[in-house]
């Protein structure tokens, strides 16, 4: 997958221009938070994480979600943490101690949606894979084309873009041509022939200059996801994600991010969107996402 996806507006392989560092450090001192947060995953024993899953129980999913991921605050950032624990992505399945922006999702969703420990990994197999089985080829790789469409498809994620943005929505779509595939990072991805997705990928969108109009009434615990400009040699236009925090009055974005600390941070919103659009692959907007369980009536 693209998790190694970052907030300076790339994916690997993409040979970002980099900010200076003045303004990376302007960003990380401005828009960020420091909420008291609970023990790390990481720094808890297997007892220890299997009693704050066992706190979640009581709680509707959005409140499982958002204290899920509360604890990886603070978390370190990594590229691309996750793998099959052999073969091409040797990574392990599941980790505590390293996240980028997709895994820091994906875990959170997992302990929500699994509450114990027992059924952690296979609800996280099946949100990173298709029909959850672990393997290189079968992994979500793509954003639209793969994450989106898959998840969707289970019922783990439902596209909420024009339920918050109402008439500032308009449709989204990523057009994947065979073309991408010879892209940079399409070759990086090295996927078989039988697993290059292609087509026209359809999402909500919401345009970045209507965003701060709609934080209000997005959902705590909902995806939000960074779109930019299409191009016929990308295999992407999602750049970065995170979930939705509602504070007092204020909405911020929940990330793992490779800016000044480069860990799991909450940002106020209006802040982080303004410095992804000093970037040079342009942002266009915005699209976003509610979690879900398949499970519930």
């Amino acid at each position: 997958m693209l998790s190694g996806c970052s907030d300076l507006g790339f994916c690997p392989g993409l040979a970002p221009r980099r900010p200076s560092l003045p303004s990376v450090l302007a960003s990380a001192l401005l828009g960020l938070t420091l909420a008291a947060a609970p023990s790390r995953w990481t720094d808890l024993d297997e007892p220890g994480r299997a009693s704050a899953m066992a706190e979640l129980r009581t709680l509707p999913l959005a409140g499982r979600l958002l204290r899920a991921s509360e604890r990886f605050l603070g978390t370190p950032y990594g590229t691309s943490p996750l793998g099959e624990g052999e073969g091409v992505d040797a990574d392990p399945r599941l980790r505590w101690d390293r996240v980028d922006c997709v895994t820091m999702v994906e875990e959170s969703m997992a302990v929500a949606l699994a509450v114990a420990p027992s059924g952690l990994l296979e609800v996280l197999d099946h949100i990173r894979y298709r029909n959850g089985v672990p393997t290189y080829a079968t992994r979500n790789h793509l954003m639209e084309a793969g994450w989106l469409q898959a998840n969707a498809e289970v019922g783990f994620v439902r596209d909420i873009t024009q339920q918050v943005g109402g008439r500032d929505a308009v449709p989204g779509v990523k057009l994947l041509a065979d073309g991408a595939w010879d892209s940079e990072l399409g070759r990086s991805l090295a996927l078989p022939p039988g697993a290059r997705l292609t087509g026209a990928f359809a999402f909500g969108l919401l345009p970045v200059d209507r965003v701060l109009l709609h934080a209000a009434a997005i959902p705590d615990g909902a995806l939000l996801l960074v779109v930019r400009e299409d191009g016929a040699d990308r295999v992407t236009r999602v750049s970065h994600l995170g979930l939705v925090v509602q504070r007092e009055g204020h909405t911020y974005l929940r990330h793992a991010t490779t800016r000044g600390p480069a860990e799991v941070v909450d940002e106020e919103l209006g802040h982080f969107l303004a410095y992804h659009r000093t970037l040079p692959w342009k942002v266009v907007g915005v699209s976003l996402w509610e979690v879900r369980d398949p499970r519930a009536p």
